[in-house]
């Protein structure tokens, strides 16, 4: 099964957030600080996951590059 991956972004929060498919019933599961796998309650599978701090993870506070929203398309092979 193939679906879309969605990407949202909250910069004033700089939380980075990846979900496979529409978003189902499921619950964020930490996997360490400031990051979650999210697991649909169905299947017990992760369709995405959430990352707090993302910019000052990346380092971008610290003159790196760094731009969202970006493009992005991804071609199945």
């Amino acid at each position: 099964m193939k679906d879309n991956l969605y990407v949202y972004y909250d910069e004033e929060g700089d939380f980075l957030e990846f979900n496979v498919g529409d978003y189902k019933g499921g619950y964020f599961k930490d996997v360490e600080e400031g990051i979650s796998e999210w697991i649909d309650e169905k299947t017990g599978k992760v369709t995405g996951f959430a990352i707090l701090s993302f910019k000052k993870r990346l380092g971008a506070s610290n003159g790196h590059k760094f731009k969202l929203p970006m493009k992005l398309e991804i071609i199945p092979a």
